[in-house]
């Protein structure tokens, strides 16, 4: 990824609405949501939502897919690893394994092991 697709991405998630698209989106992986969907859980007009999943799906955050009458929208789970990748490129001066390990989500951590 290079500096240009990685502002796009970030400019696209600088958005209230698409960002929380977009977040609902990676809920809804690996299967998706339709449009419609999408605009009732937001409660959002359809041609409003219909323009921030459009920049979502400029950027590569998003891809559509036709299913008969409606359009199912899916978070693209490798575009974001890529653009999170672009943002740890330099980590620790280049060497990324000299760096803690990051948290990849924020899901609550298991118990720790008793001493007992």
């Amino acid at each position: 990824m290079d500096t240009n697709n990685a502002i796009n991405c970030f400019a696209a998630l600088a958005q209230p609405t698409r960002l929380a698209a977009f977040r609902l989106l990676v809920q809804h992986e690996p299967d998706g949501l339709p449009a419609g969907e999408i605009a009732r859980v937001l409660d959002v007009p359809h041609n409003t939502l219909s323009s921030h999943l459009a920049v979502l799906t400029r950027c590569g955050l998003a891809a559509a897919e036709r299913h008969s009458r409606s359009i199912v929208y899916r978070a693209d789970l490798d575009r974001v690893a890529e653009t999170v990748d672009f943002l740890l490129h330099d980590c620790c001066n280049g060497r990324p394994e000299a760096c803690r390990a990051l948290p990849r989500t924020n899901a609550p951590k298991p118990p720790a092991p008793r001493h007992d």
